[in-house]
């Protein structure tokens, strides 16, 4: 019998250590496991005889850290410990001990009498205990055969400490009145009077610094999970023994019997026993227009009642509601999305070997060639210091700094820098519809009065007669009506005819408005004009009303959700990037194919739940698509945690932003083409900052190798290369929108 189980995974440092532990409980007999490194689980299926302590084991055989999933705590109030929160103080005691090392080994002013043991006393608990997260991963690495970019950043820095502490205790760096003469000649000298401890405290802070807004910038995957949870019904009001109880909704059982209100939300998954209603269903399916119920039809959890009482009893309550499964699509999603490698990882995966080989070359060329031993190996931790450059911590976070400051004054937020990746690589963009490409909300269209009628009398009447009633749909007619012709007359002898219109009585008219059906049953005269304008209309995806009075329909009102007026460029954009637009949409497709052959999209899915969402990436990327994702609902949520890039509609649902890779804040579609240039240049910038992190140390690599290089040589590189990585992440400021 196959079983799962969830690992929480500790230890990992970067996307090959998650490879590393797939690799290890995949060669299990009878195992399949997925590892997430952004959301620190593993999930894993498997058969007997193999055992969840087993796994385990292997976890940890593998050097790293996993435990069993925990029994739910009812006790909620406890926020899981914030990792940027550890960093950021480990980094504020690093910056407080590092700058004086680096001020007084830069500064001769500041070199008074043994301060170079004032140094050694400010700098060992950076090298020792800042950087002790480094040294744990290099070690991890060695065993595994592998090196990242805490590899580089371990073994420079202990090279430069170590070499400190030889020339303080062994060497002549350690009498009384040495300084660092303040110039960047090339000479030889005896690398035993010289120390780099404001290399090895510098190149610490800089990478805790880097790591630190990685880590602040850094998703919460489980936002998304609590965000959905959020969103069903809190209580419910149960009917029980005739009277009304009102219990938390986790007190719900299949088959109670529970009263909404109009406004609610409808508590779980259920069919209506009685009233009649309408239902918003468009966070969850997408529709623009609500679904009108009556006894017998089926409603799910999560979803708001617009206007009459509903008596509902529950067919579906807890983890086995839509909005749960929802919920679960999400994490599957999360936990099944490749994470990419930090940039900087798979260059000093390269870099680093190539660095320990051109070491271990120059100690034996110098043994070889008759020099001391002395000399060879201070020429040896010297090719070590210079290699490891402080700006590869800079290189990506002063970036995404910039270019996520850049986004936000242009209303585009970028959740990591592992986003970035995918953006670069994306050649399809799936778009919903509803809130995304059109506005989400109802609105009055179109006004068509029968001949001999005036179209705003018919408006007017309409508008004062839907006035009284909370249908979205009248609520749309009453607002259009309101805005074009300021105040309606007033209305006597109201009745909301449940499901099929309203009526009323203006200025001594009996008015009836509703479905054209609705006037013919009433044995009103409907002119063969207004018919055929009625069926067009509603073969456009629009919601037709008729209006009449005294026996005769006056005028037809068309309702749809509008496009927002931004649409047609941003597909137009879109296309120029070299992106294929695809509407997806739960919405019919008749509605579908109008409003995408309005804003210029050619290939359409209607009438899809959000799981068929889903398996639309997923299709795609099975044929070898890049697909982004753009959405703003709940049904969106799983789909845009599946993309290869998500991104959010800012007036969207708190599910969709925290399943998102990007947010874009306002509701303007041309903001996607704008976030995608955005991501693409920081993207590059990145590069551009790695390629020259290394390159002004891999310049001075010769230097050392030479015993040519010195204390204020190895600063200038550590300098310059900053300088460099920051000046050049500030180009990004220049960035100017498509809008």
């Amino acid at each position: 019998m196959t079983t799962s189980v969830e690992l929480s995974i500790g230890g990992m440092t970067c996307a090959s250590c998650a490879a590393r532990i797939e690799k290890k409980l995949n060669r299990l007999d009878g195992v399949t496991a997925t590892v997430n490194f952004a959301t620190e689980k593993a999930r894993v299926a498997y058969d007997d005889p193999v055992t969840p302590d087993e796994l385990v084991a292997t976890v940890e055989g593998a050097g790293y850290q996993a435990t069993l999933p925990q029994p739910a705590d009812t006790d909620t109030t406890d926020e899981p410990d914030d990792p940027a929160a550890a960093l950021l103080r480990r980094l504020l005691i690093c910056v407080a001990l590092s700058v004086p090392v680096i001020a007084m080994a830069m500064i001769p002013a500041l070199q008074f009498t043994n301060w170079q043991w004032l140094s050694l006393t400010l700098a060992a608990p950076v090298v020792v205990w800042g950087a002790w997260p480094f040294h744990q991963a290099a070690w991890a690495n060695l065993r595994h055969g592998t090196a990242t970019m805490d590899t580089l950043i371990s073994v420079g820095t202990l090279a430069a400490f170590g070499w400190s502490l030889y020339a303080l205790f062994w060497g002549t760096a350690g009498m009384p009145g040495m300084t660092h003469a303040f110039q960047l000649t090339i000479t030889r000298s005896d690398g035993s009077g010289n120390i780099y401890l404001e290399a090895a405290a510098g190149v610490t802070t800089f990478i805790l610094a880097g790591r630190y807004f990685e880590a602040r910038a850094k998703r919460r995957a489980g936002a998304a999970l609590r965000a959905l949870l959020e969103m069903g019904a809190k209580e419910v009001s149960v009917r029980r023994d005739g009277t009304e109880h009102r219990i938390p909704i986790d007190q719900l059982r299949t088959g109670d019997e529970f009263v909404v209100r109009p406004g609610e939300k409808i508590a779980a998954d259920g069919q209506v026993i009685e009233g009649s209603s309408a239902v918003d269903a468009s966070m969850l399916t997408g529709e623009s227009v609500p679904v009108e119920v009556q006894p017998g039809d089926d409603v799910v959890g999560a979803t708001v009642n617009a206007d009459g009482i509903l008596v509902v009893r529950a067919t579906r309550v807890g983890a086995d509601t839509q909005l749960a499964q929802i919920a679960r699509m999400v994490e599957d999603a999360q936990n099944g999305k490749a994470q990419a490698q930090r940039l900087a990882d798979r260059v000093s995966g390269v870099f680093v070997p190539i660095v320990i080989a051109l070491a271990a070359a120059t100690l034996g060329f110098w043994i070889g060639a008759g020099f001391s031993v002395s000399a060879a190996v201070t020429a040896a931790v010297a090719v070590l210091i210079i290699a490891c450059p402080c700006a590869l911590g800079l290189a990506t976070p002063t970036a995404l700094m910039v270019g996520t400051g850049r986004g936000a004054q242009l209303g585009i937020v970028i959740k990591g820098p592992e986003v970035l990746e995918s953006t670069r690589r994306v050649d399809t963009v799936i778009v919903d519809k509803t809130g995304t490409v059109t506005t989400g909300t109802m609105a009055l269209v179109d006004v068509l009065a029968a001949d001999g009628e005036q179209p705003d009398e018919v408006l007017s009447i309409a508008g004062a007669v839907e006035g009284s009633s909370e249908h979205p749909i009248a609520r749309a007619i009453t607002a259009g009506a309101r805005t074009k012709l300021g105040e309606l007359p007033a209305v006597a002898a109201f009745t909301n005819l449940r499901g099929l219109g309203v009526e009323g009585s203006v200025d001594g008219r009996a008015v009836l408005v509703g479905r054209v059906r609705l006037l013919s049953e009433r044995a009103y005269d409907v002119p063969d004009e207004l018919a055929d304008a009625a069926q067009r209309a509603e073969n456009d995806g629009r919601t037709t009303v008729a209006v009449g009075w005294d026996g005769h329909a006056r005028g037809l009102l068309m309702v749809a959700d509008a496009i927002k007026p931004s649409s047609a460029e941003a597909v137009s954009l879109l296309k120029e990037l070299g992106l294929t637009p695809i509407m997806v949409t739960g919405d019919n497709e008749a509605v579908a194919r109008t409003v995408a052959a309005q804003v210029g999209i050619d290939e359409v899915v209607a009438g899809v739940l959000p799981q068929d969402k889903v398996d639309t990436v997923k299709r795609l990327q099975d044929r070898g698509r890049v697909v982004a994702m753009v959405g703003d609902g709940v049904n969106d949520a799983a789909a845009l945690a599946q993309a290869d890039l998500g991104l959010a509609m800012g007036s969207g649902t708190d599910v969709a932003i925290e399943a998102s890779d990007l947010t874009l804040v306002g509701d303007d579609l041309r903001a996607v083409p704008d976030a995608i240039r955005l991501s693409r240049k920081t993207l590059s910038t990145i590069k551009g900052n790695l390629f020259w992190a290394f390159a002004y140390n891999v310049a001075a690599l010769p230097l050392a190798a030479a015993g040519l290089l010195n204390p204020m040589i190895a600063g200038a590189a550590m300098a310059f290369s900053s300088v460099f990585v920051v000046s050049n992440s500030l180009r990004l400021r220049a960035f100017t929108p498509s809008r």
